[in-house]
């Protein structure tokens, strides 16, 4: 048994939302009790202690969208890669990247990714990934990176076209073998989805394909709308949009997700809401890539259920927070929106597509939800409640605050240390792994 206490408890539990001295209880893998710190020590004489230094007990935070396959692109160049629009960033850039990725190159990004994610609070990632230099036992690898290092995680890979048929079809076996691993082996830590990559990237026999060989197991995956080529390749060959063409091939549903949907229309978030259909933003990537903002805001007051992601842009999830608030602002040309809009998506949302997969509540402090807890270091200097915890967020947290990380129960990171967990060693073998990737690309030695 562990109790996480001395400090400032936000459960995001309505029924029990702040508690100025508390502490978290956990028994095995999932939470036990959360009350003050004094009662529970009490209560539990025998429990590992471990100190929050009064700051802030909070859950922790769920990645909707990110991609392991872009963890060794920190720092890189690529010569002659000079992308002035979408398709010349993803062909120049993130495909190029995984065109060279090997399963050890793989492994080498999951280890930087969750290494990462964990410093920073992020206790929870649904992945999309691809490797088209090597995509058999790519999922497989990920899962081993992230079984040993203890992170919560929702995987699939990018089903395309892009580089040529053979590879559209190991990209489909990948998905449909994981998923029916993920299925038979029903473990709350590891679970599959069905990826897709861009609609421009994917004919309708294809899509044909992937719903034939999921067969029903798990809910897709896929970029819809990013850039304004899957809109013009929906109407041109399809004589639809690209929302439409989901719908006609069957990839809609109540555990699908859309990444991005920054191109799409009214009639096309009526789609989305009749079908339950999920969909994750992520501003900070959207912005960078030059592809416009989404519109979440009209989104949302049509009732559908968007959550936020990162599109591994970072691994902070306050960063998209901060972000998401500046550009919806930014486009409605208004000051007072996107604030409500914002908060709900991180904190309420992503905890509601996680629902969809795993079984035990995630992103709650209450009896019975998952293990899953962070300190974040943050010392107020004005009043400080679950009233504008928010605020507090938005202004004065990032990331990098986070000290402690707790996942499914286990200590992985605390006062800013990992436990049972060698980094020194994965950054030596991950540094030669991008010394290869990167000398392939630019076709030198580093």
């Amino acid at each position: 048994m562990l109790i996480i206490g001395n400090g400032m408890v936000i459960t995001r539990d309505d029924a029990n939302p702040y508690l100025a001295d508390g502490a978290v209880v956990i028994d095995g893998e999932q939470i036990k009790e959360v009350g003050g710190c004094a009662a529970m020590k009490a209560k539990y004489p025998d429990a590992e202690w471990v100190d929050a230094h009064g700051q802030v007990i909070m859950p922790g935070f769920i990645n909707a969208h990110t991609h392991i396959y872009s963890g060794l692109a920190r720092g890189l160049a690529i010569e002659g890669n000079n992308p002035t629009n979408f398709l010349e960033v993803l062909d120049g850039t993130w495909w190029n990247i995984d065109r060279h990725l090997t399963l050890d190159g793989t492994k080498a990004c999951a280890y930087a990714t969750i290494l990462d994610c964990i410093r920073d609070g992020v206790t929870t990632i649904f992945d999309h990934h691809a490797s088209f230099c090597e995509i058999p036992g790519s999922l497989f690898a990920i899962r081993d990176v992230a079984k040993e290092l203890g992170m919560r995680s929702c995987l699939c890979y990018e089903v395309s076209e892009r580089d040529g048929e053979e590879k559209c079809e190991q990209s489909i076996r990948e998905n449909a073998e994981f998923a029916k691993w993920a299925a038979d082996e029903d473990d709350d830590m590891i679970r599959a989805m069905f990826g897709g990559h861009a609609l421009f990237t994917i004919s309708d026999r294809t899509f044909e394909k992937m719903v034939e060989a999921n067969n029903g197991l798990t809910g897709f995956h896929i970029h819809v709308a990013e850039g304004m080529n899957d809109v013009y390749d929906s109407l041109r060959n399809y004589g639809c949009r690209p929302v439409n063409r989901l719908l006609y091939n069957g990839i809609l549903g109540p555990k699908t997700l859309l990444g991005h949907c920054i191109h799409i229309s009214p009639a096309e978030m009526d789609i989305i809401k009749e079908t339950g259909t999920m969909v994750v933003n992520n501003p900070e990537s959207n912005m960078g890539n030059a592809v416009g903002c989404s519109p979440v805001l009209q989104m949302m007051k049509k009732g559908i259920l968007v959550g936020m992601g990162t599109d591994a842009y970072t691994h902070d999830m306050l960063e998209s927070l901060k972000v998401f608030l500046i550009i919806q602002r930014h486009n409605a040309a208004l000051p007072n929106v996107a604030f409500m809009e914002d908060t709900q998506m991180l904190f309420r949302n992503n905890r509601e597509i996680a629902a969809k997969y795993f079984k035990k509540p995630l992103g709650i402090l209450k009896e019975g939800a998952a293990a899953d807890v962070i300190v974040m270091d943050y010392k107020p200097f004005t009043p400080f409640s679950d009233e504008n915890i928010d605020g507090h967020m938005l202004f004065g947290m990032m990331g990098k605050n986070c000290r402690t990380t707790v996942i499914n129960g286990k200590v992985l990171y605390k006062d800013r240390e990992f436990v049972g967990i060698d980094e020194e060693a994965i950054n030596a073998w991950t540094l030669e792994q991008s010394k290869k990737l990167w000398g392939e690309l630019n076709h030198r030695v580093y």
